[in-house]
């Protein structure tokens, strides 16, 4: 059996409709403003992203965690960054690599946490 890796990403609602429109099995283009994609190693700092930001942003108030696999041998090609404290890991998938990344993801793209602001 092949090895895999739990990650998980924040997402607003725009991105988890585009999530949905795939069945739950790919994440959406980045935007030219958007040259990385970012999954993150842990659910804590990706429900503190999607309650402390997506869920106050000025767009769309809501905030989604998201929960997949991916297979390990893939993602071995990418160094886990630190982005602030121990808590804050994350992989860099540079943009071009995304259609890549998701064909690697092994079962669907959970929603696993949601938050909404005021």
């Amino acid at each position: 059996m092949e090895e895999t890796i739990a990650l998980f990403r924040p997402v607003g609602g725009d991105e988890l409709r585009l999530i949905a429109e795939s069945g739950y099995h790919a994440f959406p283009p980045r935007l030219p403003a958007q040259p990385i994609f970012y999954p993150v190693q842990n659910e804590e700092y990706a429900i503190q992203i999607a309650r402390d930001w997506s869920a106050k942003g000025p767009d769309s108030k809501s905030g989604y965690v998201t929960r997949f696999t991916v297979k390990a041998e893939y993602l071995s090609q990418f160094q886990v960054q630190k982005v602030g404290g121990s808590l804050h890991l994350e992989y860099w998938i540079p943009a071009e690599k995304l259609a890549e990344f998701n064909q690697n993801i092994v079962g669907l793209i959970e929603v696993i946490a949601e938050f909404h602001g005021k």
